[in-house]
């Protein structure tokens, strides 16, 4: 009778330890999350991640990064274009035995080195300033020969370029061998210009290419330029390309299978997909109808006549439990900078309550016996 009332007590006291204070946990629990989302004055919404509800999203702004313009891809001269700065290398042949270009026993002069000007001119000697930038080499060597023929009727006229920064353009950084690139005619494209600077290590996470022309910024992801030779832009002399490893990335906590920083490994990165990255839920803990993604809009998102959410914190739901929640978890695309919660089950305090309650009377057992 004493070991019963022994025992009813030690569950007694254990009941009313765990009824009175929290057990340690590693993950807040759903409904911890999304208390208070329907009160008048929440600052947060939430939403469940549906079929119903993809199309709506689908419309809403993108959160957690610059969203930036490309140029798609068009066609240029398969010829070179003189441009000022270039550097041009003249021979002019003459045959006349009193020719006011060549001295006495000469057959050719050579005019090298020569830089064409900003105004796009050269000078040469008795003919005076040439016009030859928007010219191919070609057309400009036949332009300087029909004017040399006022005073040389017979002469001819040999010409070669130099690229100079207007005929060029400058890989910066994310290639084998950056640097400054010639162009070799007007048809040099962005992938072009990559490959010949060595092209993009495979240390590069999901590489993204910057084109700076001008005062204005472009960027498209290389798998996106391999994929679409429509975005394969062509360049104009004086444009950098920056690559870079995407910067990209999410945020996983809780009852996750790794919670740490993800960087993003491809373009669109849905929620199955982050679930695979970070290692799915704990089998043990995690409540798989209440995976929880976490974002923050700008401000913006919420000017009126813009399609967009309640307010500017949201929080998503997954249920992984059901058909619909897992094919719209695989159409649903992570932002950058969204944390990705893998929320606890409730019954991990059941059963951390059962086993205290279990190693307990093991450990009256014990000291009875």
């Amino acid at each position: 009778m004493f070991k019963l009332t022994k025992f009813a007590v030690l569950a007694a006291l254990c009941l009313g330890v765990a009824a009175c204070a929290a057990l340690p946990r590693g993950a807040p629990i759903q409904a911890e999350i999304t208390r208070g989302a329907s009160a008048p004055d929440a600052d947060f919404a939430v939403y469940t991640v549906s079929k119903a509800l993809l199309p709506s999203i689908a419309e809403w702004p993108t959160a957690g990064e610059r969203q930036y313009d490309w140029l798609p891809h068009s066609h240029g001269s398969n010829a070179q274009i003189i441009q000022p700065g270039d550097t041009l290398n003249i021979t002019i042949w003459d045959s006349a035995e009193n020719s006011l270009l060549l001295t006495p026993g000469q057959r050719s002069t050579d005019l090298s080195g020569i830089r064409v000007s900003e105004a796009g001119s050269i000078f040469v000697p008795y003919v005076g300033k040439v016009r030859v930038a928007e010219r191919t080499p070609d057309n400009a060597r036949l332009t300087l020969q029909r004017q040399l023929e006022a005073i040389a009727p017979g002469a001819q006229v040999q010409l070669s370029m130099a690229e100079g920064r207007e005929n060029s353009v400058d890989i910066i950084g994310g290639v084998s061998s950056p640097g400054n690139v010639k162009l070799p005619d007007q048809n040099f494209s962005v992938l072009a210009a990559i490959s010949a600077s060595g092209g993009v290590p495979d240390s590069v996470n999901n590489p993204q290419v910057k084109l700076v022309r001008g005062h204005k910024t472009y960027k498209q992801s290389l798998a996106r330029l391999f994929e679409d030779s429509n975005l394969n832009t062509r360049l104009r002399g004086g444009d950098q390309i920056i690559v870079e490893a995407d910067k990209r990335y999410f945020l996983t906590l809780g009852s996750a299978g790794s919670e740490s920083q993800f960087d993003f490994n491809r373009d669109k990165l849905s929620a199955l997909d982050a679930l695979s990255i970070m290692g799915g839920v704990n089998e043990s803990r995690a409540n798989p109808k209440g995976v929880l993604i976490l974002r923050e809009y700008p401000a913006s998102a919420l000017n009126a006549g813009t399609r967009g959410p309640r307010q500017q914190r949201v929080v998503f739901t997954i249920d992984l439990t059901t058909s619909d929640g897992l094919f719209s978890a695989r159409n649903f695309f992570i932002n950058s900078g969204d944390l990705v919660l893998a929320t606890e089950s409730p019954l991990s305090g059941v059963n951390a309550v059962v086993g205290l309650i279990g190693s307990t009377f093991a450990l009256v057992n014990l000291a009875t016996n």
